[in-house]
């Protein structure tokens, strides 16, 4: 109980939390934090750029109405899952060449 009233008390200190802000290894953590959240940011960008462009959504969208009949169905089956291998497969080539 002492210990929690002391510790909730020099963290409400505004002092000592400008002094520890001012500490290396407190602006290093910060520093870190910023760079991962803005990584993150990039990254996602990305994801949803190449996602908007992807040839798989764009079928999606297309033939997002019902199909009339079961052979209508399978083809289009067919067709997204075609697409959909031949996008992973250009994406690993794609990873693989940045890994290089």
């Amino acid at each position: 109980m002492v210990l929690r009233r002391l510790l909730q008390t020099l963290l409400n200190n505004p002092r000592l939390i400008e002094k520890l802000s001012e500490t290396r290894p407190i602006r290093r953590a910060a520093q870190i934090t910023a760079y991962a959240i803005a990584r993150l940011q990039l990254g996602g960008l990305e994801a949803a750029d190449r996602l908007s462009r992807s040839s798989t959504l764009r079928q999606i969208r297309e033939h997002a109405e019902m199909p009339r009949s079961l052979g209508e169905l399978s083809k289009r089956a067919a067709q997204l899952k075609d697409t959909f291998v031949k996008e992973v497969k250009e994406g690993m080539k794609e990873s693989s060449g940045q890994k290089k």
